[in-house]
């Protein structure tokens, strides 16, 4: 006779310390930010020929721009010569080209050298070879997504998998055109609290009962604890007396178009390693870029997206945007209340994840494996 193994209702997490080591945190610039597609930008943001942003991605600072033929083009924000930032400002547009303010070393749009002091006596110079390093960029759901690697992992496998893996198939991620949204709000966040936190924080709902009292009011079911990731394709319901995804559950806007009828009154969450959250409701979505600037400190920006009529109407849109934006507060909180615990010794060994969060444990040892190993720790 067999008997099943038992499994264990406690499970370790990461030690301490790999929320805390400045070390560890550089190793996961180098092998995971910039090594995997990263979301840098909104592609609407760039609107015309010229425009740009700059966007730390890892230990780098890329600049995106759009050229004069309407696409969009990355770079490392160095110049060719002896290395002086080009862009210092976050944002902006670039006249005609793109001119280094030490030697004025110029490129164009395309990242060609076109000219320099004293260039036309050099002709031995390749104008293409000392260019500026172009970055592989691809554009999904409206955002341009960068990748540092000299050969970027599969863009189907790695970002767009994981909406399969979460959904069952991209198809119903698609239903919801998010390239065709307009940004109805945007709000950047400032947290005390390594990037890993975050993440964890957002893939569980065993706090929502404790610290999610108007988002529980709308998705009841979250107050039992299981989070909507834990399944795949499945999304939480809205509550019977709710009308939308509100701060008050009042009435929201119109569905969008082309979203299927199972996906109406459901709310659905997607994490995209390592630093993107998608957020699925039938009238609009939220989508959560992370930019990890320390290992204790996150940049998080969280885009508000709605049909274009409903932003070129100038509807009030803050009762939405209110419930999440509680949601983030009420989650970013929390890990900086968590933040300073990693460096203690009661954290030394790490803590424990409850059944409800077992999930976490694969997201662990995700991070393990892309950093070589569990040479500090390891999760079982």
């Amino acid at each position: 006779m067999t008997t099943t193994p038992i499994t264990p209702s406690l499970i370790t997490t990461l030690p301490g310390h790999y929320y805390t080591d400045p070390e560890i945190f550089r190793q996961e610039q180098q092998h995971l930010f910039e090594s995997m597609w990263f979301c840098a930008v909104r592609s609407a943001d760039l609107a015309g020929p010229g425009a740009f942003r700059t966007v730390q991605v890892g230990g780098e600072n890329v600049i995106i721009t759009r050229t004069r033929k309407g696409e969009l083009r990355a770079f490392l924000n160095v110049c060719r010569h002896r290395g002086a930032r080009l862009c210092m400002e976050e944002s902006g547009e670039i006249r005609r080209t793109l001119q280094c303010p030490y030697h004025a070393w110029t490129y164009d749009l395309d990242g060609k050298l076109v000219a320099a002091p004293n260039l036309i006596k050099m002709p031995d110079v390749d104008r293409v070879e000392y260019g500026l390093i172009k970055v592989a960029l691809r554009e999904w759901l409206g955002y341009a997504w960068v990748c540092l690697a000299e050969e970027p992992p599969s863009f189907e496998e790695t970002v767009m998998g994981a909406a399969v893996e979460r959904l069952g198939d991209v198809a119903a991620i698609e239903h919801y055109g998010t390239e065709n949204l307009a940004l109805g709000k945007r709000i950047t966040y400032d947290v005390r609290a390594n990037w890993k936190l975050i993440v964890e924080n957002f893939m569980e709902c065993y706090h929502c009962a404790t610290i999610h009292p108007e988002l529980t009011d709308v998705l009841p079911e979250f107050a039992d604890g299981y989070a909507a990731q834990y399944y795949v394709g499945h999304g939480a319901e809205f509550g019977e007396e709710v009308k939308g995804f509100t701060v008050d559950g009042s009435e929201g806007f119109g569905k969008l178009p082309h979203i299927s009828d199972d996906q109406d009154r459901r709310y659905y969450a997607i994490t995209v390693k390592p630093t993107v959250f998608i957020n699925l409701v039938p009238d609009h979505v939220i989508l959560h870029r992370m930019f990890p600037m320390a290992e204790d400190r996150t940049i998080v920006e969280c885009d508000w997206l709605y049909a274009p009529e409903v932003v070129e109407s100038g509807a009030d849109v803050s009762r939405s945007v209110e419930l999440f934006h509680r949601v983030n507060e009420q989650d970013f909180a929390a890990c900086e209340r968590t933040q300073p615990a990693m460096a203690s010794r009661a954290y030394r060994k790490g803590g424990v994840l409850v059944p409800n969060e077992h999930h976490i444990g694969i997201f662990h040892e995700w991070v393990l494996q892309r950093l070589g190993g569990g040479h500090a720790g390891s999760v079982h």
